[in-house]
């Protein structure tokens, strides 16, 4: 997915959708140790850097949220 996608959902579907690929990633690593060949083994490597992607939007969501509350104390 692009980033620019991810950016869009809100917080929950993003904790679904990294749940999904990372039990998607265990399938698929699962096939890669028991030696069978993958139709596209670069999904592994796509399926890691989304799941980056989306840890990364979650933080800086998190980070954006704990910086308001901030400002919100020291306003009071």
């Amino acid at each position: 997915m692009k980033f620019e996608e991810l950016k869009k959902m809100d917080q929950e579907k993003l904790k679904t959708k990294i749940l999904d690929l990372r039990k998607e990633l265990i399938i698929l690593n699962s096939k890669r140790a028991r030696g069978t060949t993958l139709e596209k083994p670069a999904l592994i490597k796509n399926t890691k850097k989304t799941i980056a992607k989306i840890l990364t939007i979650l933080n800086s969501k998190q980070g954006k949220i704990q910086k308001t509350q901030e400002v919100a104390k020291n306003n009071d």
